[in-house]
């Protein structure tokens, strides 16, 4: 399929899109065609068309010159389409059940064309609404370590990984991430976004020397391991769900980074949603948190023992140690993502939408309490276990 061989970059519209669609031939002639933009996010256009004939449907999503949420002022490189569809692709050769289909992707124009997947839900907004997506957890885990395994110097040829590593290079949003998750939420910035009750407990946060070094250790690790290929952005807002099926979209912050960043960020906004729920409503999450790692480390092993070509993946207490430093790590992160979604410039759904207003400024502290926490707490927290009690000791 091609467009025109002098394709030349413009931001999309409703009708460009049905007009794209119709010169993909992803569409017959005769089919009459709507289409709605449904991008909510903050870096790029979506659009939704479907057919009126069959209700078939497919998403075109076209990165902007831009961060969307901020405008012009916060240029972006269009790349970023080229590594989200990529990422897409490879994730596909281990996992394809777990991503949506890619039907066409073009670097000039900054567009993927790919499933339409109206009719599942994004997981943070059915959590929200006590949706308890029994199979979400066990997706995910298989998700993560298959992915994680099979790009990581573990199982890849060495020459072949480090040529991925070239195709996945992403200054731009590694940069983001740098500044809004690792730096700005820490110090006194003006991307930095909290309710005035909450200054004080923030200029304390700011104040804080041993909170401050676990996270500069984590951005370092961040910034210089290249160890898989990692999503980058993996959240519940990247996540369709429904009671059988999970579709992981979203992934233009891919990029070669730490085994434990995915797990981390999906871990840190399952207790954002437990801290925005009753406590009895709670168990699902901590449930999920327990699955996940359950099967990430069932998979992730059982991987390593059969289809490990390192040598020192046969070596008697490695596989252990790779857990457990993934487990740590994990917790680290999740302590810097639980912390920027409270008081950086990226907030979630789960604690902005609690009400009423005295509710969510208490239940905002109890975050920055247990972000701190889980950042104090990467050597000790042993299991997914134990942090239904961290979560309760910081209530």
């Amino acid at each position: 399929m091609s467009v025109t061989q002098r394709a030349v970059y413009e931001p999309l519209t409703e009708i460009t899109a049905i007009k794209l669609s119709k010169k993909l031939q992803l569409f017959s002639e005769q089919e009459a065609l709507t289409c709605r933009e449904i991008g909510d996010g903050n870096l790029n256009l979506v659009f939704h068309v479907t057919s009126d004939q069959s209700n078939r449907g497919l998403i075109i999503k076209q990165a902007l010159p831009y961060a969307k949420v901020v405008g012009e002022s916060w240029p972006l490189t269009l790349k970023r389409a080229t590594i989200e569809s990529n990422a897409l692709l490879e994730f596909a050769k281990y996992v394809p059940q777990y991503v949506p289909e890619v039907y066409y992707t073009n670097e000039t124009l900054a567009i993927t064309v790919m499933e339409d997947l109206s009719h599942l839900q994004i997981s943070r907004a059915g959590l929200i609404e006590g949706e308890s997506y029994p199979l979400l957890s066990q997706h995910i885990g298989e998700f993560l370590g298959n992915v994680l395994f099979y790009t990581s110097d573990f199982s890849a040829d060495a020459k072949a990984k480090k040529e991925s590593v070239k195709l996945f290079i992403n200054p731009d949003l590694c940069k983001i991430t740098e500044d809004l998750v690792f730096t700005d939420p820490f110090f006194d910035h003006d991307t930095n976004d909290f309710e005035p009750e909450l200054k004080q407990d923030v200029e304390k946060l700011w104040e804080d020397v041993a909170v401050k070094l676990e996270v500069a250790k984590l951005k370092q690790k961040f910034k210089t391991s290249g160890e898989a290929l990692v999503h980058g952005d993996l959240h519940t807002g990247s996540i369709f769900a429904d009671s059988h099926t999970t579709k992981i979209i979203d992934p233009e912050f891919a990029f070669y980074g730490p085994l434990g960043f995915d797990l981390g960020q999906f871990v840190a906004n399952l207790l954002l949603n437990a801290l925005s729920q009753k406590e009895e409503s709670r168990d699902v999450l901590y449930a999920h948190i327990a699955k996940t790692w359950e099967v990430f480390s069932q998979t992730f092993s059982t991987l390593w023992r059969n289809e490990g070509r390192d040598h020192y993946t046969k070596t008697e207490g490695y596989l252990d140690y790779v857990l457990q430093r993934i487990w740590k790590d994990a917790i680290g992160f999740a302590g810097c993502e639980i912390i920027r979604r409270t008081i950086g410039l990226a907030h979630v759904a789960d604690l902005d939408g609690i009400e009423p207003y005295e509710k969510r400024i208490a239940t905002k502290r109890q975050a920055l309490r247990l972000g701190r926490a889980l950042l104090l707490s990467q050597t000790t927290l042993s299991s997914p276990a134990e942090l239904e009690d961290l979560v309760k000791q910081t209530a």
